[in-house]
């Protein structure tokens, strides 16, 4: 509500639960789904870029019949005082490719001439961080490094292995590594994570053992960033890859 405060409910709500979906989807290894998701997330952008063009915000996400030409026809609005260029034309430009693969490539509806997967779902789903960050930086007027910090706080990690009782975390495997274990709850949690809460949540037996056995071998081995200075840790794209490609679909197949 404070990033996007000038996008009225009706439309900041539904963007970031269309976007908190395709991200579990993705993160679940559910291609098909991920990529439908971001169909409905084009839509709500589409909704919240007209308004803005127009001054006159809709009260809820609609779906133009032809969408490649109301993204098209965006360009045409009369131009902006702050952030026109990415909101009348990058943007409108960003969405119709990722619109094209929800509805052509057997997403959306049977008969695709190509099955959806994994590649289909990558580039929608990071298509849909940039054009949400793109929305952050030029509605709060941050920079992008900030717009891509809160992007990726809101991105919905769903780890399966990973009980979040409130009060903790614990992960629901006897049989996993104390690394792998580390990367789990690393990757259920946006930004760093305080050593302290890391040691209590993985259950070891010595804090010094499991700084030097555990935290440090992972940043060794550039899975995690470990700052010592300040005890917290932080996930790379390295060991999140780690956690996305084999210990999630090892735990869903079993």
């Amino acid at each position: 509500s404070t990033l996007l405060a000038q996008v009225p409910s009706g439309l900041r709500d539904p963007l970031i639960a269309e976007f908190k979906s395709l991200s579990a989807a993705f993160s679940e290894s559910k291609w098909k789904y991920a990529a439908l998701d971001s169909g409905r997330f084009c839509e709500t952008v589409y909704t919240i870029l007209d308004g803005a063009l127009k001054g006159k915000y809709a009260s809820a996400p609609a779906k133009p019949a032809n969408f490649p030409q109301a993204c098209s026809d965006l360009e045409k609005l009369p131009k902006l005082a702050v952030g026109d260029r990415s909101i009348r034309l990058m943007l409108p430009r960003a969405l119709p490719p990722v619109y094209e693969v929800r509805n052509n490539r057997n997403v959306g509806h049977v008969g695709g001439e190509v099955q959806s997967n994994k590649m289909d779902a990558a580039y929608t789903v990071a298509s849909c961080k940039f054009i949400f960050a793109e929305l952050v930086r030029v509605f709060h007027g941050c920079s992008t490094s900030e717009a891509q910090a809160v992007v990726d706080a809101l991105a919905d990690r769903n780890m399966p292995l990973v009980w979040d009782f409130g009060e903790g975390k614990r992960v629901l495997s006897t049989k996993i590594s104390y690394s792998d274990a580390t990367l789990s709850l690393l990757y259920s949690c946006p930004g760093w994570v305080n050593t302290k809460d890391l040691i209590e949540w993985s259950r070891y037996s010595s804090a010094s053992l499991y700084k030097s056995n555990v935290l440090k071998k992972l940043d060794r081995e550039l899975m995690i960033v470990y700052d010592k200075t300040n005890e917290r840790c932080q996930i790379t794209p390295l060991g999140a890859s780690r956690v996305e490609t084999i210990l999630i679909p090892d735990h869903s197949e079993k």
